[in-house]
């Protein structure tokens, strides 16, 4: 559901119209009031918000920590749909992938003019910063090289437990990119084609990504897996607890069902660019790329063939965003997808970093 200007609630005014939603949908918030509204410091492809809900008059606590969250005004994603990612969360609750808790959507706008959802929040835990980069500050670059390699293998076994999800199983079906081919790697290079051309605009895409597209064209193959993949696989994207414990993998609203290398690659290309070092070099203590296409093969038993053609779905998938945002920000010659240029041309170069 697309809402109009005219029914979309004003980000100040949310509270406010949401608090007597909550009281009805929420168990024991008959009487309650949301407060401390504030915007989360991340997860921008969905407009986020954080509150408490205080004065509950069943359980043990009387306050619980939640999340809000609603399509943003401008998308940077092709079709988004808000119920994708809260039903692969929800449907994902009993595995073991560490998700946050759903508590309920309203994927019509009934409620509030727009389609939104809550969950529940996770307290006392953190996660490594996207801006400034991490390899630079924040908690990775303040921690020793364990604690790195800690953070570095928390994400990459979070991958690898996805790898395990049985789609079927899961009743995830509705994450398959049927629509643009007959095999997994062929769905994703049609999406992709057709992604990066809804995020150029009226314009033609540029020629390396056209370049790009076309390989992926006359290099597909046979997967020897096809699963669920998260799509946003980056470190930024997973909470931690205060020993480096990993207890939730957030934001799947690019999740899809293909070859679950893509997820390594997407981590492996939003690290390369998050590097602020010469050549993209990480901070010491960060697992090699051997090292961790090593961890991942030993947990998953996958051979991990194909990671040029990852890598380059990765270069591509992550030129969508950057590329609308050139056009809702129109920032005359600045072109934020060039790093993606960059990147693709390292994977073409023989970079596998």
């Amino acid at each position: 559901m697309t809402s109009s200007p005219a029914s979309r609630i004003a980000p100040d005014l949310l509270p406010e119209a949401l608090e007597p939603v909550v009281r009805q949908r929420f168990p024991g918030a008959r009487g309650a009031r949301i407060e401390n509204w504030r915007p989360a410091t991340q997860g921008f492809s969905t407009e986020t918000y954080l509150f408490d809900l205080l004065g509950l008059d069943d359980g043990d606590d009387d306050s619980v920590g939640l999340v809000f969250r609603r399509p943003p005004e401008r998308p940077v994603l092709p079709d988004f749909d808000l119920r994708r990612q809260y039903l692969t969360m929800d449907r994902l609750r009993t595995t073991d992938v560490p998700v946050p808790t759903m508590r309920w959507i309203d994927a019509h706008g009934t409620d509030l003019g727009t389609p939104y959802f809550v969950m529940d929040r996770i307290d006392d835990a953190v996660t490594v910063s996207d801006v400034p980069p991490y390899h630079q500050a924040g908690v990775f670059a303040d921690a020793d090289a364990a604690g790195r390699a800690e953070l570095w293998n928390g994400c990459i076994d979070v991958i690898a437990s996805i790898r395990a999800v049985d789609p079927s199983a899961r009743r995830l079906g509705f994450l398959d990119l049927r629509a643009f081919g007959s095999s997994a790697p062929q769905r994703l290079a049609g999406f992709l084609r057709y992604a990066v051309g809804w995020a150029s605009g009226s314009g033609e895409p540029r020629k390396e990504f056209v370049d790009a597209l076309d390989w992926l064209d006359g290099h597909l193959y046979e997967p020897e897996h096809v699963g669920l993949c998260w799509g946003d696989s980056r470190m930024s994207n997973v909470l931690y607890g205060n020993d480096f414990d990993v207890v939730a993998a957030l934001d799947w609203e690019v999740a899809y069902l293909g070859d679950p290398a893509g997820d390594l690659a997407w981590m492996l290309t939003t690290d390369w660019i998050s590097s602020p070092f010469p050549d993209h070099a990480p901070a010491p203590g960060t697992p090699s790329i051997e090292e961790t296409l090593d961890r991942y093969r030993r947990r998953t038993g996958m051979r991990l063939d194909h990671m040029q053609f990852a890598q380059v779905t990765a270069g591509l998938l992550l030129a969508v965003p950057l590329l609308r945002l050139n056009q809702i920000l129109d920032l005359g010659d600045v072109d934020l997808a060039e790093i993606c240029i960059e990147r693709l041309d390292h994977v073409f170069g023989g970079g596998i970093a």
